[in-house]
């Protein structure tokens, strides 16, 4: 058990040193959900409180989901896969090695708009425990998706970033993000249910506002039942496809 633990940690340290600062996770994951946030926010007359939630959580959403769509096709492409399995490593470990590292760089750079808000709005954190673990829940869960969104067998990472942001880019505009659940139609009320970030952004705003749209304990729940359904149609997919791929 430990040398495998020892394993994820290695490929999610390998990773952190190689594709942090590839250009599609920079643009995907930092650039465009900060621009896309700042051309919705200018010139409306927009309640912090209600600004943050939205900023912080679509931040972790992108950046958690961005790593671990290229990591497998550039693998693929540069044939180091076949190393990594030559070494004493499963492809399980390298998949959760790949999650890790999403994982933690979600979690690192949400907290520029967290602290932006904290430091310049005097915003306040309502509920410690509920911020981290909802934090810590989506972060795993987004990039479990991510991990998930690169299982198809190809060594283009165009291909797969572009299958990514088909997926991203929709869950984004249904989750309550730009328009409180509330206010949405009844439609929008019921695709909203099936959006993990839609989750994410409520317990933000339950922890900044003190109100939320549905339970804390619905929103943990769902983030749970969609990060289990991530992961393990992730492993499987990828061990399907594993055999393409070499």
């Amino acid at each position: 058990m430990g040398q495998k633990l020892r394993g994820v940690w290695v490929i999610a340290k390998k990773d952190t040193g190689i594709y942090y600062f590839k250009a599609p996770v920079l643009i995907f994951g930092l650039v465009f959900p900060f621009f896309l946030f700042l051309a919705f926010a200018i010139g409306r007359d927009i309640s912090p409180l209600f600004l943050f939630p939205g900023i912080i959580g679509i931040t972790l959403f992108f950046t958690a989901s961005s790593v671990g769509p290229i990591i497998m096709p550039w693998e693929t492409r540069m044939k180091t896969l076949e190393r990594l399995l030559s070494c004493p490593v499963s492809i399980q470990s390298i998949l959760l090695g790949d999650i890790l590292a999403g994982f933690l760089f979600g979690i690192i750079i949400s907290l520029v708009p967290l602290l932006f808000g904290l430091l310049g709005f005097g915003l306040t954190i309502n509920n410690l425990a509920i911020f981290i673990l909802g934090i810590l829940f989506s972060s795993f869960c987004f990039s479990s998706l991510g991990v998930l969104l690169s299982s198809p067998p190809t060594d283009n990472p165009s291909n797969i970033m572009m299958l990514s942001n088909l997926v991203r880019l929709p869950i984004m505009f249904i989750s309550g993000i730009f328009i409180p659940i509330e206010e949405l139609p009844v439609a929008g009320k019921i695709i909203a249910n099936f959006s993990p970030l839609t989750y994410t952004v409520d317990l933000l705003r339950y922890v900044f506002q003190g109100v939320s749209y549905y339970s804390v304990t619905r929103n943990v729940l769902m983030l749970i039942l969609f990060l289990i359904i991530f992961l393990v149609s992730g492993m499987k997919l990828h061990k399907r496809n594993l055999a393409k791929r070499l």
